[in-house]
């Protein structure tokens, strides 16, 4: 009877973790996403009425300097501090910042506001960039080595539908409200902190004699080193697909002379994308699972997805219904976002993992500027002179790169993830 209530309230530990580790991240992707619905329609509504595609990038890129940043600050804190401190840290913070983001329209110079914007949107960048490291960590290390992979599908499968919800409420409120919802949401979590119990994998980590949460052990020997270089590369895919091939749809589709191409809208070009990365990532993580393995589950999504990448780059005289149809299997392709972080997590030590899983998913979302200076360059009238001739240069370069960084990486399915790094 004892043993019986003892691993009952285990196992109320262990899903209350995984909850609030996947609402966490519900309300990450949520703002993440929510910006690139509203960020036009927000600075329209500061007074800004010239080169509003030129401000909102610069809002764009100032929000992933805050991630880049705070990657690094979110994982050496879950490495030296705890999973838990990440956990809420960076809620609390990118939730206060979303509420302020719905306040800057009350300067009455445009300026003032502008600046308002920036700052926050660093700091909002901040924030997002440790929410999921910390919760994939957490999940991975209180969970069974077993079945830890089917905690990690959930985490991303509930956050990615952030995405999904971010579109909607962008698209039929007010940006205003749409903040105030992002941030009401975040400190709601708060609530549920009360049933989440530090990893114990980390707690016993402080009794050995090494370093915690120290970026520069990452690159302290060149297998270390590489193998931190592997782990960033096998997701960069994930993100030219969104970024580019998604972000940039309406221009894909105006080029490839889809009928009634005039009639869509991003919003919606990103909801069907991440309704398919839901689906995607409930696919990858069961088929890791059900493989036995994390590279074998990789390989065959990397396959489907460069197929899937081909056809899409490949359309002509469809309507835009089929067009958004392709723009959900793209989505689904890339569905391996929970186990591209999962992988990086398992790679490293306890003393070093917060950091890891923290830091590889925003380098990862960083090397989307790389990605489109690159895609950019290709297209241009005295190279390839062309969207999908410049994207599907950039897809064989990628998905080669994607192929040898997997290929190099040793398996972690079922491994064991209590020991250090020395």
């Amino acid at each position: 009877m004892i043993q019986s209530s003892i691993n009952s309230n285990a196992n109320k530990a262990i899903t209350t973790t995984v909850l609030v580790a996947a609402l966490g991240y519900f309300v990450d992707v949520y703002d993440l996403v929510l910006f690139l619905i509203i960020g036009v329609k927000s600075i329209k509504g500061i007074g800004f009425q010239e080169n509003i595609i030129g401000e909102f990038q610069s809002l764009l890129d100032i929000q992933m300097i805050g991630m880049l940043v705070g990657g690094v600050f979110w994982g050496i804190l879950g490495d030296k501090k705890g999973r838990l401190s990440v956990l809420f840290g960076s809620i609390i913070m990118y939730s206060l910042a979303n509420i302020a983001n719905g306040f800057v329209d009350v300067f009455h110079d445009k300026d003032q506001a502008f600046l308002a914007y920036g700052v926050l949107r660093f700091i909002a960048g901040f924030g997002l960039a440790g929410e999921l490291g910390a919760g994939i960590t957490l999940v991975s290390e209180v969970m069974t080595k077993e079945k830890r992979g089917y905690g990690t599908m959930i985490v991303a499968s509930v956050g990615v539908t952030g995405a999904i919800v971010a579109a909607l409420v962008g698209k039929f409120l007010s940006w205003q409200l749409a903040y105030f919802i992002g941030g009401g949401l975040g400190l709601s979590l708060l609530m549920l902190r009360i049933g989440v119990f530090e990893s114990g994998m980390f707690e016993n980590s402080k009794k050995e004699n090494v370093q915690h949460g120290n970026f520069f052990d990452l690159f302290k020997n060149k297998k270390i080193a590489l193998k931190y270089l592997y782990c960033i590369l096998i997701g960069s895919p994930i993100w030219f697909v969104i970024g580019i091939l998604i972000g940039r749809a309406p221009e894909f589709a105006a080029e490839m002379g889809i009928s009634g191409s005039a009639l869509l809208e991003r919003e919606y070009s990103i909801m069907f994308c991440y309704t398919g990365l839901v689906f995607g990532d409930i696919a990858s993580g069961a088929l890791s699972q059900l493989l036995q393995s994390r590279k074998k589950a990789f390989y065959i999504f990397y396959v489907f997805c460069a197929g899937v990448v081909l056809v899409y780059l490949n359309l002509s005289d469809v309507t835009a219904f089929v067009y958004y149809v392709m723009i959900t299997l793209l989505g689904f392709s890339v569905g391996f976002w929970a186990m591209f972080v999962t992988v990086a997590s398992e790679q490293f030590g306890t003393n070093l993992r917060s950091t890891t899983a923290t830091t590889v998913p925003n380098f990862v979302r960083g090397s989307l500027v790389l990605i489109a200076m690159l895609f950019d360059y290709l297209r241009g009238p005295e190279k390839l002179n062309s969207l999908t001739s410049a994207a599907l240069a950039v897809t064989v370069f990628l998905f080669v790169i994607s192929f040898w960084a997997i290929s190099q990486l040793p398996e972690t399915f079922g491994k064991d993830l209590d020991y250090v790094e020395e």
